[in-house]
């Protein structure tokens, strides 16, 4: 069941749902922000108190609605799915986004990623990942105590909260199923089922065949007299 949860105002203060800016800034970034956030769907589909968001607002204060940010993808425990303008941190249990991703654009600032970094840490995200696709870069941090510390190798991480596995592998960032399985885009997810529906077709023509031979079989020893279910 899907759960609509609508955006609202505190003491007359309105939190935008939207910021302005675009969600990504390339062709690459936005297909690896739809990746990792619809792969993540299909991971938590059965779960309903998971809530997986793209290019959402995060506002964590009630009362100040500038302090703000949009992860490209953020993981809820807790919360359940449906459909959100922003998410209003207080109005959800106060239940922070605990694993957060960010992909690089070249119109990322140092600045801007530093401060990324410190609201996250401030605001109670457990796992920050920042992935720069032109650097084939990837980082991460893990929570100790009131502080993101560093993973030291990211290469064949295993991120706690998700399970999921992350390599490094042909120029390209890949991410790994708790069952082995690779994320994958729409197009080879489509391309797989397609796969899979020709495979099952064949198997029933396969199985068509050969039932339509026994029978061939048999009528032709009833023919010649011979009962086959004696033989």
């Amino acid at each position: 069941m899907v759960t609509l949860i609508p955006s609202s105002t505190s003491k007359g203060i309105i939190y935008p749902d939207s910021d302005g800016l675009p969600i990504a800034d390339n062709t690459k970034q936005f297909e690896l922000i739809v990746l990792i956030k619809k792969n993540l769907d299909l991971l938590f589909a059965n779960d309903p108190n998971v809530f997986v968001a793209g290019d959402l607002l995060w506002y964590p204060v009630e009362g100040d609605n500038l302090k703000r940010r949009a992860p490209d993808v953020m993981v809820v425990f807790g919360r359940p799915k449906g459909d959100r303008g922003s998410y209003i941190q207080w109005q959800e249990e106060n239940i922070s986004p605990q694993v957060v991703f960010e992909i690089l654009s070249p119109g990322n600032t140092a600045k801007e990623m530093i401060a990324k970094y410190k609201f996250y840490e401030r605001y109670g995200v457990e796992e920050y990942y920042l992935y720069d696709p032109e650097k084939f870069e990837l980082s991460g941090w893990l929570r100790s105590g009131d502080e993101l510390a560093e993973i030291s190798q990211m290469a064949g991480w295993t991120s706690p909260r998700l399970d999921v596995r992350f390599e490094l592998l042909d120029s390209d960032l890949q991410i790994y199923r708790p069952d082995g399985q690779k994320f994958l885009t729409y197009l080879e997810l489509a391309q797989q089922r397609e796969e899979a529906q020709i495979q099952a077709e064949q198997e029933r023509q396969r199985a068509e065949q050969a039932e339509n031979q026994l029978s061939a079989l048999r009528a032709l020893l009833q023919a010649k007299g011979i009962n086959p279910d004696e033989l």
